[in-house]
């Protein structure tokens, strides 16, 4: 998904403590799941800076796309980013009217039975925009994540609690405080070491942590014809984590059973662009949300047939 971040400028002072001692996002990964690489969507979501450090000064873009929240650390640019946007892939989510015109993740939903080599399908995958990135588990920590403390949050990073970011702020925590279904486990984890931990007590750490990987940035959809697809996993369990707007890295990961995951090789019919996509089908759905997005644009009822979706670019899903 795109957004314009524009660039209106006011200062507020974010403390982000360093623990020199501690091994950063990185090398948290490669200590917990040294055989596992690490997918575009997690790289694409880790800092510049190989440690953090207190400072005061830091400075946010406020605009109608989002925000983007500025740092320095020794004279570097650092940046996390706010963006709009809602979340198709929570299976309580309920579509608007406006969404199903809209919302450029409508193209991403389709039935088992499309996923066939030779087949057509018309997608719309974009680069993504959202630019947040990790804190250390050591800084996340020191900062409330919860509906009840938002007055406090929005105070630390010195946003109004009637902008536009306080609102989209809001719901993601709302999203991740709702109960899980029966059946389902679920994190909303706030800094890469806690998705790892939270992968691997689900699944093990004999784990594949896969994204999309080769979206480009469309303005509108296009047709792409399917090369070939694999699955991806072995017991019918996965992780899938998807990335929340937020003033730093949020994913709301969860995982069910009765889901398969492909990875899909696509090509574009107009342009040539080659994208191997992530793809997850969920066999059960019958404790979704009737108004998910899914059903209204697949035009199936919950529990009837298996639900899929391609995963945009800023996901990662893990499997054994």
């Amino acid at each position: 998904m795109e957004f314009q971040l524009l660039g209106i400028f006011s200062f507020l002072s974010v403390a982000v403590v360093a623990c020199h001692a501690a091994l950063s996002p990185e090398a948290y990964w490669k200590s917990v799941i040294p055989n596992t690489p690490m997918p575009g969507a997690v790289k694409d979501s880790l800092s510049t800076t190989t440690e953090w450090e207190e400072n005061k000064g830091t400075a946010v873009g406020v605009g109608k796309g989002g925000v983007i929240v500025g740092g320095n650390y020794r004279g570097k640019p650092v940046f996390v980013g706010v963006t709009p946007s809602a979340n198709p892939f929570a299976y309580l989510y309920a579509a608007t009217e406006d969404q199903l015109h809209d919302d450029p993740n409508v193209a991403l939903f389709f039935k088992k039975n499309d996923l066939q080599q030779g087949n057509h399908m018309k997608l719309h995958f974009t680069k993504t925009t959202n630019a947040a990135t990790f804190l250390p588990r050591s800084a996340a920590g020191k900062i409330p994540f919860s509906a009840v403390k938002l007055p406090q949050i929005l105070s630390r990073f010195s946003l109004s609690p009637d902008s536009k970011e306080a609102r989209v702020m809001k719901k993601t925590l709302k999203e991740c405080e709702e109960p899980a279904m029966m059946g389902e486990e679920k994190l909303c984890a706030t800094s890469l070491e806690s998705m790892v931990d939270f992968s691997v007590s689900q699944l093990g750490k004999n784990v594949k942590a896969i994204s999309t990987e080769g979206g480009r940035k469309r303005e509108v959809p296009q047709k792409y014809a399917i090369s070939g697809s694999k699955n991806m996993g072995k017991d019918g369990k996965a992780v899938v984590c998807h990335k929340q707007s937020y003033a730093y890295a949020v994913f709301y990961c969860h995982k069910t059973q009765s889901t398969e995951v492909y990875e899909v090789s696509l090509v574009g019919v107009d342009d040539g662009a080659k994208v191997k996509a992530v793809a997850v089908c969920h066999k059960d759905t019958s404790a979704w949300n009737p108004n998910h997005l899914a059903f209204q644009v697949l035009k199936v009822k919950p529990g009837t047939v298996p639900v899929c979706h391609f995963l945009p670019e800023d996901h990662v899903v893990w499997v054994n």
